[in-house]
């Protein structure tokens, strides 16, 4: 049983816990001390070949699919109501291996993890097809036609560990709607809050080698991606990591989807309430210390309204408390690991070196060494082409770039090789409107940023990925359409 006390685990293979095949461990470490918190097991390509054998039989035997859909849908209801019921064990687990502070973890990861639950348990009983016309020249007319749409298999979802919760829920839930059986590899930094949601949808009702957690490092990973028996592949992840996944899955030709990285632009126009965009740019940005892939990360400010948009989001930035995620009153937690750590700090001084003015933050706060922690960080002056405006950060870093008008903006926030999100602040919403037309982004906030529902897909343009997560969209990439004809002529068509 996997609790906020939890100093051993191991892998949730059809339905039990187990060592690794290797009898290996690895240590996860709480950022906000830097020491050991937990061993784990480390899963490696037998056991993947194991948790394969193991989904395989629960999705061949059909003791998910064949359940009826009623059911199903009220199961991964109950997935979400024993979330909210654990919810101060699941923050507690996720501050501790992630440093996310608990105030956040209880008002955003876990409800929106909980609903949804609630929305993939909604679709178990949509139709799934449609009957359809049926036209051949030549034919005679009395044919029927209809698709119907049928689980993939087996899905291997490896996720990150910037949300521990939600991102394996972005995948499970939709996974078991559509009645697949599958393998989840978390990320060796947050393993237990994975194993936590393996523990609860045991208990709500989702039968053995359904769903099976293997914890591990890359072998792990790169033996799911490569696993002939495993027809599809969710990663959410860094860009690069996407790629290699990618040239792995392409000699099976595995359905893959990607979420990957970003560096959203924010546009905050002449004619916006400065002061409510200021706010809402702080919590775009340094929300979970900016280790958010559509972090605005890039606020695009009018020319007119540069100067004093800075002043109010440096003053803003000073007035954020950081420290362990354990105290309620911190905004921000440390960063995930001390690789991590030092990235971020190379960026910062790369930031300086290319010219930016660095207006607060850029250390280490006072008394707070020994983890891994980062002052909130405003850089103005930034130019478009800066490495701190193009690369992904992933860290509680700003770059504020100035801008003349619509074109200019709509240039620079299309000149990247992302494309997850973006937002605008205008009051007028013509202009709005047509700047979301006119920014290639999958996700586009007018007057807001950071908010999110499980009824609407979310995913990037360019090589912020492929394939949505949430809403319809998700659904449907763990299942395969089917074409059926039934011919109802007395005599078949012929040609011989």
């Amino acid at each position: 049983m996997i609790s906020m006390e939890t100093t051993e685990a191991g892998l949730f293979l059809n339905g039990e816990w187990r060592p690794a095949a290797t009898d290996e461990t690895f240590d996860v470490i709480d950022p906000a001390t830097g020491k050991v918190t937990a061993r784990v097991a480390n899963a490696g390509e037998r056991d993947v070949d194991e948790a394969v054998k193991s989904a395989e039989a629960a999705f061949h035997d059909r003791r998910w699919l064949s359940m009826p859909p009623l059911e199903r849908g009220r199961i991964l209801r109950n997935v979400a109501d024993l979330i909210r019921k654990h919810h101060m064990e699941l923050a507690h687990i996720m501050t501790r291996e992630n440093g996310m502070p608990l105030n956040m973890a209880l008002f955003v990861e876990i409800p929106m993890a909980a609903d949804c639950f609630d929305f993939f348990a909604s679709l178990v009983i949509q139709p799934q097809g449609d009957v359809l016309p049926f036209s051949l020249n030549g034919a005679p007319p009395n044919y029927m036609a209809w698709t119907t749409k049928e689980p993939i298999g087996v899905a291997g979802l490896i996720t990150p560990w910037n949300f521990p919760l939600l991102m394996p829920t972005w995948k499970v839930a939709p996974a078991l709607a559509a009645g697949c059986t599958m393998i989840l590899k978390p990320a060796p930094e947050t393993p237990l809050t994975a194993l936590k949601l393996a523990e609860l949808c045991q208990k709500a009702g989702v039968p053995e080698g359904v769903l099976n957690v293997l914890p591990g490092k890359d072998e792990a990973g790169k033996a799911i991606v490569k696993h002939p028996r495993i027809p599809k592949i969710a990663f959410t992840g860094e860009t690069a990591t996407g790629r290699h996944i990618l040239q792995a899955a392409a000699p099976y030709i595995k359905r893959v989807s990607l979420e990957l990285g970003g560096k959203s632009p924010n546009i905050i126009f002449e004619d916006a309430d400065i002061e409510d965009a200021a706010k809402s740019a702080l919590f775009g940005v340094f929300y979970n210390s900016g280790q958010v892939c559509q972090a605005g990360s890039r606020i695009l400010v009018h020319h007119s309204v540069y100067d004093s948009f800075v002043e109010k989001l440096v003053e803003k930035a000073k007035k954020l408390k950081v420290g362990p995620g354990t105290d309620m009153r911190n905004d921000l937690g440390p960063v995930i690991s001390k690789t991590q750590h030092e990235k971020i700090l190379q960026y910062i001084e790369i930031g300086q070196e290319e010219g930016a003015t660095l207006l607060t933050g850029g250390g280490v706060p006072e008394g707070l060494t020994d983890g891994y922690f980062i002052e909130p960080t405003v850089f103005a002056d930034v130019t478009p082409t800066m490495r701190i405006a193009c690369e992904e950060i992933f860290g509680p870093v700003v770059s504020v770039i100035p801008f003349k008008d619509d074109d200019e903006a709509v240039q620079i926030a299309n000149e990247t090789i992302y494309g997850l999100a973006a937002a605008v602040w205008t009051r007028d919403i013509k202009r709005g409107l047509n700047m979301a037309r006119r920014i290639k982004s999958g996700t586009l906030w007018i007057n807001t940023y950071q908010v999110l529902s499980p009824t609407l897909p979310f995913g990037g343009y360019k090589q912020s990925g492929i394939g949505r997560e949430l809403g319809v969209q998700a659904l449907d990439s763990y299942l395969e359409t089917k074409s059926v004809i039934c011919d109802l002529n007395d005599r078949p068509m012929t040609f011989f």
